[in-house]
């Protein structure tokens, strides 16, 4: 079975567990192809978190899930030094985020310490315990759910922490036929869900989409839509003056230029065109982009604001 088929048979196989998600599915696998941090956003009941289980079981990878709480403490998420009476010497009790796929979940419903904590293994891939540093395994990929900033008891997250998710993805109520389709669904057949990509498997794809063509007119159209998210910047459109308060981060243009080949990958081509840049543009810049309170007063949408910059200026 070649790269292509393996990654189509868990794609098929999870949309037949999880209905109408089939944009969170394939954003799932995109951040363990790529390496990147995923934040998906979505009301209670939506499938976010046995989305991220059925993949873990699909890519055999090592799992974990830590259910945020206002109580929870960075000690119980990236462990603690204990002293053993016995030995008189302090030892070191690991947490659960030594693990290749860490389900963060309402992940905004914990204070800043604990988003604190999570930002440097998201950004060095390791930990800090009492005075020594541990590395985490790879991939190490956190796949945080959120709950709407609307609802009561969240938290914001920082921007610094927003800006380490390699995309930001929404999930809405599935539709009619999936809803029904949801119904019938039987524990079993999650229960027998068997490994289809291995962790060679995984070494493999990361250098197939590594190794897709993309054009230098592409690269210099990834930078000068990220540039035009910049108020600053020259290629900045005029039309949005006063709309955004800071743009997109260098990060957002790595990402942009990871996640095409991805896409390109993913529809059997070897080379990333303007389309797959265009689809990916609103899931990796809306949540870098600040916009303005006048803009948050007016109700624009991040998502539209970004997919009209990058089109104005393809």
């Amino acid at each position: 079975m070649t790269l292509n088929e393996k990654v189509n048979q868990v794609l098929e196989q999870a949309k037949k567990c999880v209905f109408g998600q089939d944009q969170m599915i394939e954003s799932i696998l995109a951040a363990l192809i790529c390496e990147g941090h995923l934040l998906i956003e979505g009301m209670p009941g939506l499938g976010k978190t046995l989305s991220v289980s059925i993949m873990s079981k699909l890519c055999d990878l090592q799992f974990q899930r830590v259910q945020f709480t206002p109580d929870l403490l960075p000690s119980d998420l990236i462990g603690t030094m204990i002293y053993n009476q016995q030995k008189q010497e302090f030892t070191t009790k690991f947490g659960p985020i030594f693990t290749q796929l860490v389900l963060a979940d309402e992940i905004n419903r914990s204070p800043a310490k604990v988003q604190a904590a999570l930002l440097e293994a998201m950004a060095e891939k390791q930990v800090t315990i009492g005075d020594k540093s541990h590395k985490l395994p790879t991939p190490f990929v956190v796949l945080a759910t959120q709950n709407p900033i609307e609802q009561e008891g969240t938290y914001s997250l920082p921007e610094a922490q927003l800006d380490r998710f390699m995309m930001k993805v929404h999930v809405d109520y599935p539709d009619f036929n999936s809803e029904k389709s949801i119904l019938e669904l039987k524990p079993q057949q999650i229960d027998h869900l068997t490994p289809v990509l291995t962790q060679d498997d995984f070494r493999q794809l990361k250098e197939k989409v590594e190794s897709i063509y993309i054009d230098e007119k592409i690269k210099d159209m990834i930078v000068r839509i990220v540039h035009a998210t910049r108020p600053q910047s020259q290629y900045f459109v005029k039309k949005y003056d006063g709309a955004i308060t800071a743009g997109a981060s260098p990060r957002a243009s790595i990402w942009l230029y990871k996640i095409a080949k991805y896409k390109a990958f993913l529809e059997g081509k070897d080379f990333v065109t303007p389309e797959h840049l265009l689809s990916i543009v609103p899931n990796v810049l809306a949540h870098r982009v600040i916009i303005s309170y006048e803009a948050q007063i007016d109700k624009l949408n991040p998502r539209n604001l970004v997919s009209a910059i990058a089109s104005s200026v393809i």
